[in-house]
């Protein structure tokens, strides 16, 4: 795979099961010292522990770096199977440097039963292409080598090389939809149509292809006050349809899965009806604040306590990246950055003191920047003066003592 060679780093999304296992295996022989297996523990069988020691004694023993993360699972409403599966992408994404591959072993049969499942829930052109070769992940993209390869090849490879796996029980309740398809459905097709699943897979890539060639209208991507990307709910095509496949677009072009159809549906029709709508992904957020709609951050939780911060000193503060502080010969042991608490008024130039929320409102800050923006603080003994508020604000003693906090953003999409 000439991508390999050139790729920033090599990294096998490793279960421990079959299909990982041969992925694993293959790679280690092809591009030694080169590979990094990523196990994520969904933490949701007895025995998830032993199976992450199983996967970190294979690769010691074919020489293949190690990585292993005990996820947080939030259900938001779709099962614990898609809370699973958005926490181990998330995680996923966050290891994947810029220019890197993560490989995953999805293959034929796999490709099969998703293109029949998203046809049993009722999915859409898009959803019915089903499981795409490659893909941008984060600064990096994905890779599934093995999807033209039914699931019997790699069981027949795994015996000749003697390779031992794990046996997730849970692949057998048929409880869950795509194990009955699996236990249940699949074998009947295959005594009817032995080649159901190239067949299917050659349906799923015509999709794919038809719907790169019609990908549905394009919004015009607007930017919030502190660089949030979004677009204008006016842009939106107010047939419902058409809404749906420009939505599914604009989150496409920045690698982001968009959500069921009801889901998103249900977001759109609550777009319409004004502020507060939002849309939960898998590592990121929709919202609507005022007349547009915009991807917010992650990470936006608040700073902890109160940081003395001096000048020309870099400090990072979580998702807004390093902040700095200019002052010209002012004393500045009193100064100090801290969060919101409530109450805060800053100085204007017209002598007046507007509430910190009232200032949010005028600069068009979106609520979920408002509990994490820093607050540049003076304390003395009649209490505290607010001086700077971020990068955006500056109270008139601020801009008279030549006080300015400097923001190098990071962590905008």
């Amino acid at each position: 795979m000439p991508a390999l060679e050139r790729a920033a780093g090599v990294y096998v999304a490793y279960s421990g099961g079959l299909d990982s296992t041969v992925l694993l295996h293959a790679l280690a022989t092809s591009f030694s010292g080169l590979v990094t297996a990523l196990h994520a523990n969904h933490g949701l069988h007895d025995d998830a522990e032993l199976w992450a020691r199983h996967c970190a004694e294979l690769c010691d023993q074919w020489k293949v770096s190690f990585r292993s993360t005990r996820l947080q699972l939030n259900d938001t409403g779709d099962g614990v199977e898609a809370a699973a599966r958005s926490a181990r992408y998330h995680w996923f994404e966050t290891c994947v440097e810029a220019d890197a591959v993560l490989l995953m072993a999805h293959h034929q049969d796999d490709q099969a039963e998703t293109l029949l499942l998203r046809l049993l829930r009722g999915a859409g052109p898009q959803g019915l292409g089903s499981i795409p070769t490659t893909r941008a992940l984060g600064h990096g993209s994905l890779l599934r080598p093995l999807l033209d390869i039914p699931r019997s090849d790699l069981a027949g490879y795994a015996a000749q090389h003697k390779l031992s796996w794990i046996d997730d029980p849970s692949n057998t309740d048929t409880r869950f939809d795509r194990n009955y398809l699996r236990q249940e459905v699949m074998p009947l097709l295959a005594g009817r149509w032995p080649g159901y699943r190239s067949t299917l897979s050659r349906a799923a890539s015509q999709l794919r292809e038809l719907n790169e060639h019609l990908p549905g209208p394009a919004l015009p991507t607007v930017h919030g006050s502190l660089g949030d990307p979004g677009f204008q709910v006016e842009d939106l095509p107010r047939e419902p349809a058409l809404a749906a496949l420009a939505l599914r677009r604009w989150l496409r072009e920045r690698s982001l899965v968009a959500p069921p159809a009801a889901r998103l549906s249900e977001f759109l029709r609550q777009v319409r009806h004004g502020s507060g709508a939002r849309l939960c992904g898998s590592g990121w957020t929709l919202e609507r604040y005022r007349a547009a709609v915009y991807l917010c951050p992650t990470g936006l939780d608040p700073a902890p306590g109160i940081l003395t911060i001096q000048p020309g000193q870099a400090l990072h503060w979580p998702v807004m990246g390093e902040l700095a502080l200019k002052a010209e010969g002012e004393d500045l042991s009193q100064l100090s950055l801290r969060t919101r608490r409530g109450g805060e008024r800053l100085a204007m130039v017209d002598g007046h003191h507007k509430d910190l929320k009232t200032v949010f409102q005028d600069l068009a800050i979106p609520p979920w920047w408002r509990s994490g923006l820093p607050l540049l603080v003076r304390s003395s003994a009649a209490g505290e003066e607010l001086l700077c508020v971020a990068h955006l604000l500056r109270s008139p003693r601020a801009v008279s003592s030549g006080i300015e906090l400097v923001w190098k953003s990071e962590g905008i999409r």
